[in-house]
């Protein structure tokens, strides 16, 4: 669908209350078949408040880049870069499926209410694209041979104080050595966790299979996400790892496109919102540093499954609203996330001990190359507007799944 009869089918769904500004101004936010249930769970628009709605932080989106020409995102999304080689500003999608998946997840974390009454959980922030080539998804010009390592440097000179990554894929050990994270990449997050910034990961749509092992979100210091359903229950295709963190909503949630709007699944979609939880507490508490602002959230999960963490929900589903109302944790909270990779964090040389700490992972065996999979796929939004004479008396909302390539990424970047 192009954006103009988008616009023009969204405009004439007002006048019914279905689409647009014609929601109430406390309505959750979400079309009528996927509302945006957190926004009521999280108390998102007391938070949003009383200060807390993303404000002065910066996002990093690493992934397939975004269209800042969406009126949803306009003035939000910083100029940022291209590892791919198109020599774009990263304020380009270049997603070669209509679910635009940059687009998607920075819609997730920062869009104002508009198209299908779709809204982000911080829309206060700054979004700094940076693409790179997802594997199955886009790959153009020539990119560089560490443009995951590279894109979260990018990211770290550009002031971003939480670095979304949405995307993993899994490693080929005869081809790409024993380490389940690259080594440019593991010194890449050890930088960034240096320069005070938390770095995001999906965790994968395997568990419905073998859940392998897939980089970054298996990086030490790497906040990794899976994804659990309105019941808080975990999904069926949310990866079980051992090293998950924590769990977010990351069923029939809805996002945006560059021409449309979908109905999506993944643990991509819990990565977004996760960010943008982070990003309600640190612009709540700017003066917090990192780990304090960590610490806020594993310290209020729901702890749900086994007690303590377990490979399904990490230490629990995130409650951001709680992690606000906390009080303050101490500078040097114990944190299993930062804490485990402390050492390397303050020591240049630590980066050379990187083998031996890998270790610390339980349960990563062999593991072998494969697109991650975005697990269910997304349903496009469509609009049909049915017209009586001359005016447009009536327009329905209708729903229909759009597959997408078998094996398509949530996505697996070349690192």
């Amino acid at each position: 669908m192009s954006r103009p009869l988008r616009l023009l089918l969204a405009a004439g769904l007002a006048t019914l209350g279905l689409l647009g500004t014609a929601a109430p101004a406390g309505a959750t936010p979400g079309p009528p078949d996927a509302p945006e249930w957190w926004f009521d769970s999280w108390q998102v628009p007391e938070l949003w408040a009383a200060g807390a709605n993303g404000s002065g932080i910066t996002v990093a989106v690493i992934d397939t880049g975004v269209d800042a020409s969406l009126p949803e995102l306009r003035g939000k999304v910083l100029p940022g870069a291209d590892f791919i080689g198109n020599h774009s500003d990263g304020r380009t999608d270049f997603d070669s499926e209509d679910f635009s998946h940059g687009t998607a997840m920075s819609s997730i974390i920062a869009a104002d209410r508009g198209f299908g009454n779709i809204e982000g959980l911080a829309p206060g922030v700054r979004i700094l694209p940076i693409a790179v080539p997802l594997h199955g998804v886009v790959r153009h010009g020539t990119p560089p041979s560490n443009a995951t390592a590279e894109a979260i440097d990018y990211a770290v000179g550009h002031g971003a104080k939480i670095i979304n990554m949405s995307l993993g894929g899994v490693r080929d050990e005869s081809e790409d050595g024993p380490d389940p994270c690259p080594g440019a990449v593991q010194q890449s997050v050890l930088r960034a966790l240096r320069a005070g910034a938390l770095v995001v990961a999906a965790s994968g749509n395997s568990g419905d299979g073998n859940s392998p092992v897939e980089e970054p979100g298996v990086c030490l210091g790497v906040v990794s996400v899976g994804a659990v359903d309105r019941n808080l229950d975990v999904t069926s295709f949310s990866s079980r790892h051992p090293y998950l963190t924590v769990s977010a909503p990351g069923d029939n949630v809805p996002s945006l496109s560059r021409d449309a709007a979908y109905i999506g699944e993944g643990t991509s979609q819990a990565t977004a919102l996760t960010s943008a939880a982070l990003a309600l507490i640190w612009s709540k508490y700017p003066h917090e540093t990192d780990r304090q602002v960590l610490t806020r959230l594993l310290d209020t999960v729901t702890d749900r499954g086994p007690t303590g963490r377990d490979p399904a929900y990490g230490y629990g589903v995130i409650q951001p609203a709680a992690a606000i109302a906390a009080a303050a944790p101490a500078a040097t909270a114990k944190n299993p996330v930062l804490d485990a990779v402390q050492p390397l964090i303050i020591s240049a040389a630590g980066v050379r001990r990187l083998a031996a700490a890998g270790a610390a992972h339980p349960g990563l065996g062999s593991y072998q190359v494969r697109p991650a999979g975005t697990g269910p796929e997304p349903r496009l939004i469509t609009l049909v507007g049915l017209a009586i004479g001359a005016l447009l008396l009536a327009v329905v909302l209708l729903a229909r799944y759009r597959r997408q390539r078998p094996g398509r990424p949530a996505a697996r970047v070349a690192s």
